[in-house]
C-alpha cells in the first residue's frame, strides 16, 4: 500500500496516542495509580508512532513473510531506540528509560529482550493491527487528510517545543541540586580542616551539618505528613521543609566560619599565612550567605514541572545526578 505525506502523518499520530494508551495502562498499573506516561504533555508518545512507522516502512516490502517481517522490524526499531535514547540523554543529561539492569543491554539505551519483543510486535503489527488501521485511513476523505494532518501536527510542535523546555529545566534543576550539594560538603570539609575549635565543638558541627543526616530527618517529617495532604500541597511543604532544613545547616556553616575567622588570631601562623586564611574564610561566608539568600522564598512552580516529568517516566535516571533526582522525588513523596 502506497500511502500520501498527509497519511503517513495520521498514522504516526494514531499509534502515537495507542503507545500512550499501552503505556499509561501498563505503567500505572504496575506503579498502583494513574500514571499519565511520556515525554510529551499530551496522550502521544512520540516514540511508538515513530516506531509504528519505521517497522511499516521497513517490512511492507516483505510483508508476505514472517521472518524478514520479525528480523526487518526487530532490526529498524532497535536502531530507533537506540538512537533516540542516545539522543536525549545528550542533551538532557537523563535517560527517559534505562535497561541498565537487564541482561545482553547496550548503554542502557536497548536489550536483547527489548528487540525480540519489537520484533514480535512488527508481526502483530503488520499483519494484526495495521490492516483495519489501513482500512479506516482510507476512507477519510482526501481534502481532509491534509489539513487534518496540519493541524495535528501545529499542536504536537507546539507540545513538544513546550516538552523540551521542560525537560531542560529539569536538566538545569538537577544540575542545581547536585552542585548545591556538593557546595554543602565542601564548605563543611573546609570548616574541618580549618581546625578553630575543640572536639566536642568538631562533633557537635558534624551533626548538625551532615548532609546525608539532613536528609533523613526531612525524610521521616516527610513521611508522617504525606499520607494525609493532596500532591500539590504535599510537594510545597516538603520543599518549604527541606529548605528551612538547609537554612539551619546553613547557619550553622555561618556561625562556624565566623568562629574560625575570630580564632585565628590566636593560631600559631605567620602574618602572610592568617591573612591568607582569613580571606579564605571571608569568601566562604560569603558563599554561605549568598545560598541563604538563594533559598528564600523559592517558587514551586519549576518543581512541580519537573516531578510531572519524573512522575510520567517512574524508570528516568541519570548518573550523574541520581542524588539529585532522588531528592526531587521525595518532594512529591516519591522514593
Amino acid at each position: 500500500m502506497v500511502y500520501t505525506t498527509g497519511q503517513w502523518v495520521l498514522l504516526f499520530f494514531f499509534y502515537c496516542l495507542c503507545g500512550w494508551v499501552w503505556e499509561s495502562c501498563y505503567v500505572s498499573v504496575r506503579q498502583r495509580h494513574w500514571v499519565n506516561r511520556g515525554f510529551l504533555q499530551g496522550p502521544l508518545l512520540p516514540i511508538y508512532g515513530s516506531g509504528a512507522v519505521i517497522i511499516l516502512l521497513a517490512t511492507i516490502p516483505v510483508a508476505s513473510d514472517l521472518r524478514l517481517v520479525w528480523l526487518f522490524g526487530m532490526i529498524a526499531a532497535t536502531i530507533l531506540e537506540y538512537v533516540t535514547g542516545a539522543v536525549m540523554e545528550r542533551i538532557f543529561r537523563v535517560r527517559y528509560w534505562d535497561y541498565s539492569n537487564q541482561r545482553f543491554n547496550l548503554n542502557g539505551h536497548i536489550c536483547l529482550s527489548s528487540s525480540i519483543a519489537w520484533g514480535f510486535f512488527s508481526i502483530l503489527m503488520v499483519r494484526v493491527i495495521h490492516p483495519p488501521v489501513a482500512r479506516l485511513l482510507i476512507k477519510i476523505p482526501a481534502l481532509l487528510v491534509d489539513p487534518l494532518a496540519h493541524a495535528l501536527t501545529v499542536v504536537f510542535t507546539i507540545d513538544v517545543v513546550r516538552s523540551v523546555q521542560a525537560a531542560l529545566d529539569l536538566r538545569d534543576m538537577l544540575a542545581r541540586i547536585t552542585e548545591e550539594n556538593e557546595e554543602l560538603r565542601h564548605i563543611a570539609r573546609k570548616i574541618e580542616i580549618t581546625a578553630a575549635f575543640a572536639g566536642d565543638d568538631l562533633r557537635r558541627f558534624r551533626e548538625k551539618t551532615e548532609l546525608e543526616a539532613l536528609f533523613l530527618r526531612v525524610r521521616m517529617e516527610e513521611e508522617l505528613d504525606q499520607r494525609r495532604r493532596k500532591i500539590r500541597e504535599r510537594v510545597e511543604s516538603n520543599l518549604e521543609r527541606l529548605n528551612g532544613a538547609k537554612l539551619d545547616a546553613l547557619e550553622t556553616f555561618a556561625g562556624a566560619l565566623e568562629t574560625c575567622r575570630e580564632h585565628l588570631d590566636g593560631l600559631p601562623a605567620g602574618e602572610q599565612d592568617r591573612a591568607a586564611r582569613k580571606e579564605e574564610l571571608d569568601a566562604l561566608i560569603q558563599k554561605v550567605r549568598r545560598r541563604q539568600e538563594n533559598l528564600r522564598n523559592p517558587s514551586a512552580a519549576p518543581y512541580h514541572r519537573a516531578l510531572r516529568i519524573l512522575r510520567a517516566n517512574p524508570s528516568a535516571a541519570a548518573r550523574e545526578f541520581s542524588e539529585a533526582i532522588k531528592n526531587l522525588r521525595r518532594l512529591g513523596g516519591k522514593d
